[in-house]
């Protein structure tokens, strides 16, 4: 993959978030700050369509170009649209949760058929999931792709995590050499970068459900692919995700806990704590920058490259200071 590719298609992400602020403001699709808000200004919102279209059409590129094959990058194609879709047409109105949930688990359902299932899956060095790995599959895509779109709730912390992800991927595959192909990575990254220079530091516009949901459904189906391949590298991926993993899944453990349901709006994920502790969105989605690459990014690195220790104790070494930081900061509990 070219740098000029690279620039080509974060350029056009660029200008389509433009047309869709453009878009928005017209349509009045406008994000208005409530009591449940990180935010304290009206935006606009969906910006995140620029991504999607972005991409679909840089998966479409690879797929012409014979450096995607057609199996991956339709399935990538046909569920991120399908999940994009239905998130644009959420950002329009309100479409029914239940109704939302059971399109994520027929598109979730699709995928793992599509990529041919994972019973053949191992893990801590020889136990045969069986047909439960994919029943643990498709409960992996649902979720991700919902804690993508809980965890998308201040400037930048949604395209960062993102990045940081898809670019430490894209390093350990170069380094390991693995016959995956990491162009349809830094890809990603280039068209989400493309929108983040609109979002971050101060949003002009948000990313909206289109984009949040597709992003953590794209990463999922990207970390299947390696879950095919190599099970370190599935784990590096779930560890390079930490942060949105653990803050998102704590969080609505503790509010579940506590007798809240599912989809109650809130404000009281960790990164939303801390945006009002320190009264800025900007250090917190930097932090989250640097947990991703001078912790998380390193460890990921020692369980593929170096293969230090299982990938299953990797992943639990990387997630306990994030455990600690969200009940330090007793994420989960009634807003204060």
């Amino acid at each position: 993959m070219s740098m000029l590719s690279l620039f080509i298609f974060f350029l056009l992400a660029f200008a389509m978030t433009y047309f869709m602020r453009a878009y928005a403001l017209k349509k009045n699709i406008i994000d208005n700050p409530n009591e449940r808000s990180s935010h304290s200004v009206p935006t606009p919102r969906g910006g995140g369509v620029a991504v999607v279209c972005s991409y679909l059409l840089a998966l479409t590129v690879l797929i012409y170009s014979q450096q995607l094959t057609l199996h991956v990058g339709l399935t990538l194609i046909a569920a991120g649209f399908v999940i994009a879709l239905l998130g644009f047409l959420d950002d329009h109105g309100h479409i029914n949760s239940m109704l939302r949930l059971a399109i994520h688990f027929l598109v979730a359902i699709g995928v793992v058929m599509s990529l041919g299932g994972f019973s053949e899956v191992t893990a801590f060095n020889g136990l045969q999931l069986g047909f439960i790995a994919n029943i643990i599959a498709v409960l992996f895509l649902v979720w991700l792709l919902n804690l993508y779109n809980f965890m998308d709730g201040i400037n930048g912390i949604a395209s960062v995590e993102a990045i940081t992800t898809t670019v430490s991927m894209a390093i350990l595959y170069a380094v390991l050499n693995t016959s995956l192909n990491s162009d349809i990575l830094w890809l990603l990254a280039a068209c989400i970068f493309g929108f983040l220079l609109w979002n971050f530091p101060k949003a002009k516009i948000f990313m909206g459900d289109a984009c949040s949901g597709f992003l953590g459904l794209t990463l999922g189906i990207l970390a299947l692919i390696a879950l095919k391949e190599n099970l370190a590298l599935f784990c590096a991926w779930i560890i390079c995700l930490g942060v949105f993993v653990v803050d998102a899944t704590y969080t609505l453990i503790k509010r579940v806990v506590n007798g809240y349901k599912m989809y109650d709006a809130h404000r009281s994920h960790s990164y939303q704590i801390l945006s009002r502790k320190w009264k800025s969105h900007t250090p917190v989605t930097l932090v989250v920058v640097a947990i991703n690459l001078l912790w998380l990014f390193p460890i990921a690195y020692l369980i593929v490259i170096e293969q230090w220790i299982y990938p299953e104790i990797g992943v639990l070494i990387a997630y306990l200071p994030l455990i600690f930081i969200a009940v330090r900061l007793k994420a989960g509990n009634p807003d204060v």
